[in-house]
């Protein structure tokens, strides 16, 4: 931690709307089970049940798709204590944080968990936390007590810095996968051909591609920079199609390296 950043603080009562959600309902059971309040709030979300789960709140936690973002943030505002931080949970940060910044006029902080709703309790879980207006280091502070009080850990970065990452991390993970996958399909002469690593393929992408097909699509499209992560994709196939395998060999080994990528 930096010297410029405070002690991260739980807040004493968090709203978290959208706990019916995967997400939202993991997070409402985390923080239960280590203590903090939490009022959750899902559809319907009439007046009555938002301002029963907003009142005296010190953190607004959205969790809803980035499609239905602006609309939830709507309903939600009005019920806010005025000194209460609004903030989010969604995949991209950009669009999210310019909608919040334009409905509440109070502290707004973006956060993402960079893991889903059934993580590895032994892995690392990583949030990243971004500063909107009217933010304080006490704010942030609280938001991400939130999540430290969870076992997370997180860490601070900018809206254009997070979404430049997730094109290329999560967007083309997806995209690259739905290409693979749709180049294939129906192609019945090549199953007697399939290999153990096609297999494995074919099974991490499986939920992506089925149930979370839509979620990935809608954070596609809701990212600025997805489009220019696909053009940089397309320059390392332009490579291949040249024949400049060994390059891009080389170019992929960074990952595996001792102190790089990651590696061991």
């Amino acid at each position: 931690m930096s010297a410029a950043q405070t002690r991260p603080r739980t807040p004493a009562k968090t709203a978290l709307i959208g706990a019916g959600g995967r997400m939202g309902a993991m997070l409402c059971a985390r923080a239960a089970a280590v203590g903090l309040t939490v009022a959750g709030a899902d559809q319907p979300l009439a007046p009555e049940t938002l301002a029963a789960a907003c009142a005296d709140a010190d953190l607004a936690l959205i969790c809803v798709p980035a499609a239905v973002f602006e609309e939830v943030v709507r309903l939600v505002e009005p019920h806010l204590p005025p000194t209460a931080v609004l903030a989010d949970i969604t995949s991209v940060k950009e669009r999210p944080l310019r909608q919040m910044e334009k409905l509440w006029p109070g502290p707004v902080v973006g956060t993402h968990p960079l893991f889903g709703p059934r993580p590895d309790p032994e892995a690392d879980q990583p949030v990243a936390v971004v500063p909107g207006h009217n933010a304080t280091e006490g704010h942030l502070a609280m938001a991400e007590g939130f999540f430290s009080a969870l076992g997370c850990r997180t860490f601070r970065t900018t809206a254009e810095k997070h979404d430049q990452a997730m094109a290329r991390i999560q967007n083309m993970n997806f995209i690259t996968n739905l290409a693979y996958f749709a180049l294939l399909a129906g192609q019945e002469d090549l199953l007697p051909f399939l290999t153990p690593s096609f297999r494995r393929r074919q099974n991490a992408a499986r939920k992506m591609l089925t149930e979370d097909a839509r979620l990935f699509s809608g954070l596609f499209e809701a990212n600025p920079h997805s489009h220019e992560a696909v053009r940089q994709y397309r320059q390392m196939l332009n490579l291949a199609a040249a024949g400049d395998i060994d390059l891009l060999c080389r170019r992929a080994q960074w990952w595996w390296e001792d102190g790089a990528g990651g590696g061991s």
